[in-house]
C-alpha cells in the first residue's frame, strides 16, 4: 500500500522535476491550488479522482492494491 508520504514525495519530486509550481500543476490537473497544497501537505481526506487527476499527469493512478497478511472478511 501506498503511504500518504509517498504520495506526497512522488507527486513534490515529479512537479519539481518538470519544473512546475503548485498553481501550474494544479491549473494543468484540472484542480484547485488549495488541493494541491492540500495533497502536498498530507491532508489525510482527499477525493480520490482529484488525487487521480494530478498523477494522470504523470503516467499514474491510486488503485487498489492486494494486502497479503490481512484477516479475511
Amino acid at each position: 500500500m501506498v503511504s500518504t508520504r509517498e504520495l506526497i514525495q512522488f507527486v513534490k519530486g515529479r512537479r519539481s522535476q518538470l519544473g512546475l509550481t503548485q498553481k501550474e500543476l494544479a491549473d494543468r490537473a484540472g484542480v484547485g491550488l488549495r488541493f494541491v497544497r492540500d495533497l502536498e501537505q498530507g491532508k489525510t481526506s482527499l477525493r480520490l479522482d482529484k488525487v487521480n487527476q494530478v498523477l494522470m499527469l504523470f503516467g499514474h493512478k491510486m488503485g487498489p492494491i492486494p494486502v497479503e497478511d490481512r484477516d479475511e472478511l
